[in-house]
């Protein structure tokens, strides 16, 4: 019997020559990351039970990326990022991307990628449940607790349990000039439900994923989570080469699923046959499309974090937000401090993003997760009483933005920016020429 991306990666890192799901692996480790939430107790746990003296299991494996609540004047927020800072200080750790400094990145499952941390076949586990958005790549990613950060951190292993896969295939060739990837994911989502893939993998293939840039790859992957999975895998292909190469000449490995690998099920999407998609509140698989909600009055639009705050997803929005007047307040958060400069230097019509955002009243934040989940009360765009927004985020739980009152409904950059314009939920075509509802 074949194995599957996941089990075939397992398999390589426990030094096994074949693994089936439902059995327990101790699993070498290529990357831990951490930040500036789940940071701090990580490494007080490591200091309690390895000592104070303790060295990490390998500084060129750990990386620490502050992101979550940082630009805020919160003394407790504040102190965190201090540990971490004290910590990589006493460590000597070479990849610390602190605030403040030439170094910082931003949110953490972009700057990973762009750092080249994320590369096929490799396993990589984050303190943060959207570390699976680096499946992406082809290699095991996904969330843990700060007891299993601090034991690898002494160790460099993990006791994992060896997950089944679920596949998701993408029939078509190209992608229809209104749908974006997160249309693909509420859809997924919205059908299989917030438990459907409770501790699986969930392998995205098929013809449609070559239609997908790396950007709309991880938005994908990003969201497993949120359908309750272990991990989010896409096989790698040339463009997931052509990407990791270009950021790194780690030496990997590429890890493909076999022809007679068993699923625990296959689900069939046709990318001609999707429509833009929102996810009502107050769960990503509370589904409709957009053209159901349209006409849903909003306070506030945002556009950002690791879901929706790639380059992609800015150029996507300025198509349609160039040239218009915004009804209501827009936020801009630009996941990564490298995105914040393609905002600058990328144009549309020969106008910079930048530009664009700011012409039609965009509010622009500085690279971070922001508001995407709440924060302190001084946090950028957080959400404000019963405020009702629209948003390129990736959950809409009561409060995961700021008041428990407000209510976020989930959507497309397209679909985000078309409301930005309406003030009202809008379904992206009414603006994409290209075709007629």
């Amino acid at each position: 019997m074949g194995m599957t991306l996941t089990e075939k990666i397992l398999a390589n890192h426990s030094g096994r020559d074949h693994v089936s799901p439902g059995e327990s692996v101790w699993v070498d480790v290529d990357v831990l990351m951490t930040h500036d939430v789940c940071g701090p107790p990580a490494i007080g746990i490591f200091n309690k039970e390895f000592g104070e003296n303790a060295r990490v299991w390998d500084k060129e494996k750990l990386v620490i990326i502050p992101d979550h609540y940082i630009f805020t004047s919160d003394k407790y927020a504040n102190r965190n990022v201090d540990v971490l800072r004290a910590f990589a200080a006493d460590q000597d750790l070479p990849y610390f991307y602190d605030v403040g400094s030439d170094r910082y990145k931003g949110v953490c499952h972009v700057a990973l990628p762009e750092e080249g941390f994320t590369r096929p076949g490799e396993v990589l586990f984050g303190t943060d449940s959207h570390t699976c958005t680096a499946g992406a790549f082809g290699q095991f990613a996904t969330g843990i607790g700060n007891t299993d950060a601090a034991f690898i951190m002494g160790t460099g292993k993990l006791w994992v349990k060896v997950p089944e896969t679920m596949r998701f295939v993408f029939e078509g060739t190209s992608m229809p000039p209104y749908l974006m990837a997160k249309d693909l994911i509420l859809k997924i989502i919205g059908d299989i439900g917030t438990d459907g893939a409770t501790y699986r993998a969930m392998e995205f293939a098929g013809p449609g994923i070559k239609a997908l840039t790396m950007e709309d790859r991880m938005t994908l992957t990003n969201m497993a989570i949120e359908a309750g999975g272990k991990n989010g895998v896409v096989e790698p292909d040339e463009i997931t080469e052509e990407y990791v190469k270009s950021r790194t000449d780690h030496p990997y490995e590429c890890v493909y699923s076999d022809p007679d690998a068993e699923y625990f099920s296959e689900h069939f999407y046709n990318l001609e046959e999707i429509v833009p998609m929102v996810a009502k509140p107050h769960s990503p698989d509370n589904k409709a499309t957009a053209e159901e909600v349209e006409g849903t009055p909003l306070d506030r639009a945002y556009i950002g974090s690791c879901t929706g705050g790639k380059l992609s997803d800015f150029k996507a929005a300025a198509e349609i937000i160039r040239g218009n007047e915004l009804k209501i307040d827009t936020y801009i958060v630009p996941a990564t401090t490298e995105i914040a400069r393609g905002l600058e230097t990328e144009t549309l019509f020969g106008t910079p993003l930048i530009q664009i955002f700011k012409e039609a009243g965009c509010k622009i934040g500085n690279a971070s997760c922001a508001a995407c989940l709440g924060g302190p009360s001084d946090t950028f765009g957080r959400l404000q009483d019963t405020e009702v927004c629209i948003s390129s985020t990736n959950r809409n739980y009561p409060g995961r933005m700021g008041s428990k009152q407000s209510s976020v409904y989930l959507a497309s950059p397209y679909t985000v920016a078309a409301s930005a314009v309406t003030g009202v939920i809008t379904d992206p075509r009414v603006f994409i020429q290209e075709t007629v509802i």
